[in-house]
């Protein structure tokens, strides 16, 4: 039991689970905005509107450096960590998912009116616009730079 109320009281982990969270659930409200419904998959997908992954990362940097300084290494590491996090998101996962959708034009146009062709499309909506990068990384930011400054959610 004390290592779940030492984790509780882990104000840098609890920054970046809280900013993730936040992120994921935005999600819904911006999928309604986009596709007008609801689709609670968003709450465990990747990609769209804003980066959970963005918002995580930079929670973590920012409550390092609120609660550790600047010239803690934990800092260095998270800064490093968010960088390559978010340029992976806007590069390598956005090329991945674009091509996920040209594929899965290509099987659909290949195999159209075959019944026996049942294979699951790709994963199309895995990156992100460098729009949404940002606004996960500017709440991410937000929810590093002030959450610590609350103190600990747990005595």
């Amino acid at each position: 039991m004390n290592v779940l109320k030492e984790l509780i009281a882990n104000d840098i982990l609890v920054c970046s689970v809280l900013a993730y969270l936040i992120a994921q659930i935005l999600k819904l409200f911006t999928g309604v905005y986009k596709e007008k419904h609801f689709d609670f998959k968003r709450l465990w997908g990747s990609g769209g509107m804003p980066s959970s992954h963005s918002s995580a990362v930079c929670a973590l940097a920012f409550s390092c450096a609120r609660v550790l300084g600047v010239g803690d290494p934990m800092f260095a590491f998270s800064v490093v960590l968010a960088g390559i996090v978010m340029y992976d998101a806007t590069g390598v996962r956005r090329a991945a998912g674009e091509h996920a959708k040209v594929l899965n034009q290509i099987v659909a146009d290949l195999f159209s009116g075959k019944p026996e062709y049942s294979e699951k499309a790709l994963k199309e909506l895995i990156g992100h616009t460098p729009l949404q990068v940002v606004m996960g990384a500017i709440l991410g930011t937000l929810i590093g730079l002030f959450l610590p400054s609350f103190g600990p959610l747990v005595a």
